[in-house]
């Protein structure tokens, strides 16, 4: 693990560099071609960028929460879609493997994810069950010495690159909520798994979902994750309190990325002979994007901090989400209105930020569902 500032501080600082000089140009491109240039895949595998939480022992670099975020603030300066590629491997795809995978597992399979030799991916949502998880139908029937399973997922991220699958399933039919359910990791190859086009978005191109369908797959028992049935929607919930606090991470990034840019523009645009920056109007706008991208940063830098500290933040990581999210929604509402009509065109890269900012409030727990559990979290201390 990063222990010292004089080495995570190089590595921000390469980030930095990258982002600039390779990722930045390169945005347009990926927008129009709906793709990463292999050429960057290669040189993300080669700065580590698939391992950054992945343990040393297992061929990453095994960065905190607190570092973590603090990456994640550089990498979300940058179109969503960089981000999104090395993210499943040092989120949601790799984490349940990390913290409740057998050692045999963790041996096969994070070195691989830690270099990017494959991409992870994690298949929870279903067509009818999305927000209410523990509902999912997809199921895992035992048969000797391997799981059947069958069922549909939706909208799952990097799909169609994906080599290895983190897939929830219904191991107990008789149990229908959580505890049901258990969690399998299924290579892509598997005869049964089948993955669907690609989905069309509304944004974030260059980073893509599809549907996974599962048709009598026959998974080796010994690829049920922690080799304990019942324990998936446990892991999956562990795994997606990190994910929360790492995508508000990449929510402050963009919207620095955005207020940086509205800045720039209002100082060089003119309008009644002058900057449309000494306009109180434009001002405002400017100052409340400031102070809610500052207020973000403060919580997910607490929020993180708290969970070194092996505090449960499931509240604070909601708190995170929610708000961060949602400020990136506004700031980059501002950031079109400061713009004008030349933030409405494609070429300024504007229009493409306000729609990928969307999906932000969706994924990994909508807005809404942060809401339920900050209350519900509350009651239950409370009482």
């Amino acid at each position: 693990m990063i222990r010292e500032d004089d080495t995570l501080d190089p590595l921000l600082a390469m980030l930095e560099r990258f982002v600039k000089e390779r990722l930045i140009p390169n945005e347009h491109r990926v927008a129009d071609e709906d793709a990463i240039p292999p050429d960057i895949i290669m040189e993300m595998r080669g700065l580590g960028l698939f391992g950054l939480s992945t343990p040393v022992e297992y061929g990453g670099i095994g960065l905190n929460m607190s570092q973590e975020v603090q990456v994640a603030f550089v990498l979300g300066q940058t179109s969503p879609a960089f981000r999104s590629l090395i993210g499943t491997n040092n989120g949601i795809g790799s984490q349940g493997i990390i913290l409740d995978g057998t050692e045999e597992q963790k041996s096969k399979y994070l070195p691989r994810l830690a270099s990017g030799e494959i991409v992870g991916a994690f298949a929870l949502t279903e067509p009818n069950a999305g927000s209410d998880a523990s509902s999912l139908r997809t199921t895992a029937r035992r048969d000797g010495d391997v799981y059947v399973l069958n069922g549909t997922k939706r909208f799952i991220t990097n799909a169609p690159e994906a080599g290895l699958f983190t897939v929830m399933a219904r191991t107990n039919p008789d149990e229908k909520g959580a505890g049901g359910i258990s969690a399998f990791l299924v290579e892509a190859g598997t005869p049964g798994l089948h993955i669907g086009p690609a989905d069309r978005k509304m944004g974030q191109k260059g980073t893509h979902t599809a549907d996974v369908l599962f048709e009598d797959c026959r998974v080796p028992a010994t690829q049920l994750l922690g080799g304990v049935e019942g324990q998936g929607f446990k892991t999956a919930m562990k795994v997606l309190d990190r994910g929360r606090l790492h995508i508000a991470a990449v929510c402050v990034g963009v919207s620095e990325r955005l207020i940086r840019e509205s800045l720039r523009y209002a100082m060089e645009r003119e309008q009644f002979g002058k900057p449309i920056a000494e306009f109180q109007l434009i001002q405002a706008m400017l100052a409340d994007s400031r102070m809610e991208a500052y207020a973000a940063r403060c919580m997910v830098l607490d929020a993180a901090l708290r969970r070194d500290q092996g505090q449960n933040i499931s509240t604070e990581a909601s708190c995170c989400k929610l708000f961060a999210s949602e400020m990136v929604g506004r700031v980059a509402d501002r950031a079109v209105q400061i713009f004008g009509g030349a933030g409405y065109i494609a070429d300024y890269g504007i229009e493409r930020f306000y729609r990928d900012v969307r999906l932000f409030r969706l994924y990994e727990g909508t807005s809404q569902i942060q809401q339920l559990v900050i209350a519900r979290n509350m009651m239950r201390e409370a009482s």
